[in-house]
């Protein structure tokens, strides 16, 4: 009796696991939003609001400290590139303790 049920539980585990799987990637796209309007700063904006820019380019930054530095380090290269946003796509610690490491794309209106 217990072989069978769990012989039924395997049966059916795929397709959960699939349905599962397929809800959970409609939570990770976000609805197209307008981008907030432009300032006389660059602005960071998300993923979902990169619809209708145009991508002038992309620049990284290395520091030591904290995420905020590297975070700093790019929106003053968005500045210089005169760029109206930009979207932090990685902000991450390097393998040496405490040196952080971020990528940003740049968007002009």
């Amino acid at each position: 009796m217990t072989i069978k049920k769990r012989e039924n539980t395997m049966r059916f585990l795929p397709a959960l696991l699939l349905a599962t799987t397929l809800s959970a990637c409609s939570v990770l796209q976000g609805t197209p939003q307008p981008a907030p309007p432009v300032a006389d700063h660059p602005q960071e904006i998300q993923r979902s609001q990169t619809q209708g820019l145009t991508k002038i380019g992309t620049v990284t930054a290395m520091e030591r400290g904290s995420p905020m530095d590297t975070e700093t380090a790019i929106k003053a290269k968005a500045v210089a590139a005169k760029a109206d946003y930009y979207l932090i796509v990685l902000n991450a610690e390097t393998i040496v303790a405490g040196q952080w490491y971020a990528q940003a794309i740049l968007y002009r209106k």
